[in-house]
């Protein structure tokens, strides 16, 4: 489907929750109480808010809209708003800034910040299986983010934050995470979880991959201090993480400016997503995330849930 921010969805309080209810209900209203499937009353009177439901399990028998047990729940921005914040944040190849996004909606800032951060969490899929598999080639590079020296007041180094992606080259995914430090120690446990010990590993010439690719099907490495960038035809390079990390610096330099670590794991949430989903029309891409958004809420008594990566 092929749609822009005038379709009624984003303006329309009706037609969103319409539209939310036919992507997460396929089937019929769906209880969070007890997920019992197409076996509920909507409730229609004067007295009853719009979108109302009534459970009919006799064990249940529970009150709930379509926003229960979302990231939308008791919310008070209208779901049509919801939308258009995720649209728009889904538009743009290397992100668009809370600051922008509320100079366009016509919302404050720090409520349309604070939404940003809730969407990012529906990117999040925690059922992720690994990568590669026999004989398929898997990438995995590191980065820093953060300023430079040269741009701070007194030139002292600037507090970069490290990440580690790893691309799938055959079905051109990423997954990245934000770790405390590149060693040996922090990155086997992640590469070891994410990757299939069967699959072929292709890193540059860090010693931290030495010992790491060991326990793959084959490890190969390209030596960039030799100015070595591809070999064996085209087989062995990471240039395919380098280019995803192209977009993420110039998405963080050119639209977010600044990056705090706390949240720089959702960050990467927003890049992966996009990324992963770069061959979809900008509308396909928002409304496929929608399904993420349910069992997923972020508060603001836990801004920096789940910051650095944990093994």
């Amino acid at each position: 489907m092929s749609a822009d921010l005038s379709d009624p969805i984003f303006h329309d309080e009706d037609a969103a929750r319409a539209w939310l209810e036919a992507e997460l209900w396929p089937n019929g209203p769906v209880c969070p109480h007890c997920k019992v499937v197409n076996k509920a009353t909507k409730l229609e009177g004067k007295a009853h808010r719009a979108g109302l439901y009534q459970c009919n399990n006799p064990e249940c028998r529970e009150q709930f809209t379509i926003a229960v047990g979302t990231l939308y729940e008791r919310s008070k921005v209208p779901l049509h708003t919801w939308l258009a914040v995720t649209f728009l944040m889904m538009s743009s190849k290397k992100g668009m800034s809370a600051l922008q996004i509320s100079r366009m909606i016509g919302r404050p800032y720090k409520t349309v910040w604070f939404m940003c951060h809730r969407i990012r969490e529906s990117f999040r899929d925690d059922s992720a299986t690994p990568f590669g598999g026999p004989n398929s080639p898997v990438e995995a590079d590191e980065t820093f983010v953060g300023g430079k020296a040269k741009n701070r007041a007194f030139k002292e180094p600037a507090p970069k934050k490290a990440v580690l992606s790893l691309i799938d080259r055959d079905n051109g995914r990423v997954r990245s995470f934000h770790v405390p430090n590149v060693t040996a120690k922090t990155l086997k446990p992640i590469i070891a979880k994410n990757v299939e010990a069967a699959s072929v590993l292709m890193t540059d010439e860090a010693t931290v991959y030495s010992g790491i690719g060991k326990r793959f099907g084959a490890h190969h490495t390209v030596v960039h201090s030799a100015n070595e960038y591809v070999r064996l035809g085209s087989y062995v390079h990471i240039n395919t993480a380098e280019s995803f990390f192209s977009i993420v610096k110039r998405g963080i330099t050119g639209a977010y400016h600044h990056v705090s670590e706390a949240h720089l794991h959702r960050y990467m949430l927003e890049f992966d997503y996009r990324y992963n989903t770069r061959s979809m029309r900008d509308f396909d891409r928002m409304a496929a995330s929608v399904p993420g958004i349910v069992g997923k809420r972020l508060t603001y008594r836990r801004p920096s849930q789940e910051g650095l990566y944990q093994a």
